[in-house]
């Protein structure tokens, strides 16, 4: 809510439903997950969230991270279920276009294979603007897509090459095994992480690995007014959609 390049977007409509309604209840379809809830630090989410029935998790007002809210709301859960979790998606409520199909994409390395501690969405990048737009995290990877890095600036450069440079952004809906995520928040804020001002470069810094899984879905987050009508504009045909809200 107290976002600096979009105050207050998390309620924003979109088609007649506040944007995190939608992130909600499509995250809601997906089969992969045990359990659906929404963690923030502001009433007006909480009572939104609450008023369709969802589970929401109040936390600290002090994260600066997605990741360390998460953890707290992880903490809380388990202290309620009197369990512990194995594995924590992180959806960010700006993604209104997720697919159910996306999230199981992320969660299934983490089932099949015990190697692989967390996951990352990344989608290709088509255009010349969203390449350069710092609201759009970059990542570049190796050649078996594990994270290199991440960055709000356009990587790789082409200040020095004239090729064809495929590109790819971050989508932000990040699967991670539940111990990861707690030394994520034992580890210190990292100077790339200040830098760019994206999470993931913490766990980089420190060794950790990243699996990033490309997805051909099409997808766009809300950083602006500007993303909120055109995001509007491309729901309006949104046939997943219609399963869960009439557009009133």
């Amino acid at each position: 809510m107290e976002s600096t390049r979009f105050p207050g977007k998390p309620l924003k409509e979109i088609c007649g439903m506040p944007m995190i309604g939608h992130v909600y209840h499509r995250s809601n379809l997906c089969d992969l997950l045990s359990d659906i809830y929404v963690a923030t630090c502001n009433k007006e989410i909480y009572n939104y969230v609450s008023s369709i029935n969802g589970k929401v998790v109040m936390t600290s007002n002090s994260h600066e991270r997605a990741s360390d809210r998460v953890a707290e709301a992880l903490l809380n859960i388990e202290k309620d279920l009197e369990e512990k979790i194995d594995i924590v998606v992180m959806i960010q409520g700006d993604e209104p276009l997720i697919l159910p199909d996306m999230i199981s994409d992320g969660i299934e390395p983490l089932m099949k294979d015990p190697k692989f501690a967390v996951t990352n969405l990344m989608a290709t990048i088509n255009s010349k603007s969203e390449w350069e737009d710092p609201n759009e995290v970059k990542v570049v990877v190796g050649n078996q897509n594990f994270a290199m890095y991440f960055s709000r600036e356009p990587i790789p450069s082409d200040k020095k090459y004239d090729g064809e440079i495929v590109a790819f952004k971050q989508v932000c809906i990040i699967s991670f095994k539940r111990d990861i995520l707690l030394q994520y928040c034992n580890l210190k804020p990292t100077p790339l992480e200040i830098i760019e001002s994206v999470d993931m470069n913490r766990l980089l810094e420190n060794g950790i690995n990243i699996k990033m899984i490309p997805i051909d879905q099409s997808t766009f987050a809300v950083d602006t007014e500007k993303d909120l009508k055109h995001v509007g504009n491309l729901m309006k045909n949104d046939k997943l959609m219609k399963t869960y809200c009439s557009g009133s």
